[in-house]
């Protein structure tokens, strides 16, 4: 078997190691002679697998012992639903930074409970940009402020946590979770589907602030209340149980990565490597404000767009694949996830040069 790099953007590659370590203990786990997969959720071995889980993310992302942290269902979509369920508070504003299609489902689900003030959005740019902070205009009325921490689709990333002047802020970090260091302080929430840098899908993360828990809306479903979960362990239901357990292997490689800072000092040199090939080269281009694009996820295009089948067909027989663009804005994209090593970025950057060479 040759495995390829996989430069899909959700699900994403996985790390070899982790791979290997599920494999090895698919069948029988740590001597229990059951597999994960069969594993009650309360007994002692599977709570075992949890609480080490949490305690690694704990650690990870120096999460305040005043945050409780779950491991849920339903994605960060469900989620979309579940913040305004949460902490609205007596409350019936929210705000809303626009910056890309996951922002705007965001606010799509919210406006089913709240009214949506967007303080910010960068339609006018294409969503090729993030708009100012000075330029936001905040309604102190809202019960939270929500941002989009990193753009999937349209690649844009925050660099920094923004600035929610005093107003409860909540992030989506899907798509970034777990690249950089983190101050959580600075947040009330946060939320992510595990499937990028994290863990398979199936899982999702949320960190909140304690203190901010017990007030649901009484419309609430049981599985979105985070009080409810919270009290639980996160097994007001049966939980995705394997799920939890791969993500905790993740959790486990990342530490032996040498932690956040480590990995986000690789992510630096990955993306700076890709961009620096697209911007030197009149033969591709980036559509990303220079000054917030991810590190993640790197959209970009061809001077002949009718060359990007071409591209596609021969990226993949040199062993890269997954490279196409989203489908609702097309062009190329190449996901660079935590898992995807450095060579695999190497050899992307190479094949450009080569196809330039060929076609250009």
């Amino acid at each position: 078997m040759s495995r390829v790099y996989n430069f899909a953007a959700g699900p994403s590659i996985f790390p070899e190691p982790v791979l290997e370590q599920a494999r090895d203990e698919l069948l029988e786990w740590h001597g229990a002679g059951v597999s994960v997969l069969e594993m009650s959720h309360r007994g002692k071995d599977f709570v075992g697998i949890a609480e080490k889980a949490e305690a690694d993310l704990r650690e990870l992302l120096a999460i305040p012992t005043d945050y409780k942290v779950l491991f849920l269902q339903g994605g960060a979509t469900g989620q979309f639903a579940a913040v305004p369920l949460n902490l609205l508070r007596g409350k019936n504003k929210v705000a809303y930074v626009d910056t890309g299609i996951w922002s705007q489902k965001a606010i799509a689900e919210a406006k089913r409970y709240a009214e949506v003030a967007v303080a910010a959005s960068a339609k006018s740019q294409n969503y090729s940009t993030i708009p100012p902070r000075g330029e936001w205009v905040l309604d102190p009325e809202a019960a939270y402020l929500h941002y989009t921490a990193n753009e999937t689709i349209g690649g844009v990333e925050y660099q920094d946590i923004p600035d929610s002047n005093g107003l409860p802020l909540v992030a989506d970090a899907s798509s970034n979770i777990l690249s950089r260091s983190l101050d959580i302080n600075r947040l009330a929430a946060l939320y992510a589907g595990a499937q990028k840098n994290a863990g398979p899908a199936g899982i999702t993360i949320v960190i909140a602030r304690e203190d901010l828990l017990g007030q649901a809306l009484p419309i609430t479903p049981s599985i979105l209340d985070w009080k409810l979960q919270a009290d639980n362990g996160s097994m007001l239901n049966t939980p995705p149980t394997y799920n939890w357990y791969l993500l905790g292997l993740v959790l486990e490689w990342l530490k032996e990565q040498g932690g956040l800072a480590a990995i986000e000092a690789r992510n630096i040199r990955k993306a700076e490597k890709l961009y620096g090939a697209i911007d030197a080269s009149a033969f591709y281009s980036s559509p990303v404000d220079p000054a917030v694009r991810s590190r993640m996820n790197v959209p970009f295009r061809l001077a002949n767009a009718d060359l990007e089948k071409v591209f596609l067909q021969e990226a993949r027989a040199a062993g890269l694949v997954n490279l196409e663009g989203h489908r609702s804005v097309g062009g190329l994209r190449a996901s660079i996830y935590n898992a995807l090593p450095e060579a695999g970025v190497d050899a992307l950057v190479t094949f450009l040069a080569e196809f330039e060479a060929q076609h250009g």
